[in-house]
């Protein structure tokens, strides 16, 4: 059964989950307006994908080449991510970049919020393969449906779940939609090891977020 990667606990997906029953209106949009709310990286009236950059400011400026892998929650917040901390075919695990020279963790933008797993090489298609190291995979944890953390994980399937709306997207291959009602593949960001750590090679692959239909 799926779960959630941060709660261990089962995960549900749909209108009949009662997860959704006990969160009142949108629960979509209640969970980006917390995050805005809390990390002030939307502009009023903006779509997410429209956001910037990051306007010159490092904690908001999109994973670097060279940046580490930290993790983004928990007892282990901030600290650098090492192969040994991922499992094969486990929930992932969520991290922020942060600048190796400076130390400036990116994370007053949800946009640089991945997720990291790790999964049988050879299993992976050729295209997640280009962007992935020793097995290792690292996603954005936007989902380009309504903007919604992507947090669930099913071990049997391989596939990373939003819980808002049962989005799925299949690890192995690039992210690309499951099942729906996501219109595109998650972005992958590139990745490279230095002395057991996780770094970012290049930029995301794609665009990171969603485009708001106003």
């Amino acid at each position: 059964m799926p779960e959630h990667s941060k709660t261990g606990k089962p995960f549900c997906a749909g209108r009949a989950c009662p997860c959704l029953d006990q969160q009142p209106g949108n629960p979509a949009r209640r969970k980006l307006l917390g995050w805005a709310a809390k990390l002030g990286v939307l502009g009023l009236g903006l779509p997410l994908a429209a956001t910037t950059s990051g306007g010159g400011r490092p904690e908001k400026m999109r994973p670097q080449a060279g940046d580490l892998l930290v993790h983004a929650f928990g007892a282990q917040t901030g600290q650098a991510l090492r192969t040994d901390d991922l499992v094969s075919h486990a929930a992932p695990v969520a991290a922020w970049p942060r600048d190796a020279v400076s130390g400036v963790v990116r994370d007053r933008s949800r946009l640089n919020l991945v997720v990291l797993l790790r999964l049988a090489e050879s299993g992976l298609s050729e295209q997640t393969a280009q962007h992935a190291i020793d097995g290792l995979v690292a996603y954005s944890a936007v989902c380009t449906h309504t903007g919604c953390t992507v947090e669930g994980w099913d071990s049997q399937r391989l596939t990373l779940i939003c819980p808002c709306h049962g989005s799925e997207y299949a690890a192995t291959q690039a992210g690309r939609v499951a099942t729906g009602p996501a219109p595109k593949p998650l972005a992958m960001l590139p990745l490279r090891l230095e002395n057991d750590m996780i770094l970012v090679k290049g930029p995301f692959t794609r665009k990171v977020g969603f485009q708001q239909k106003i």
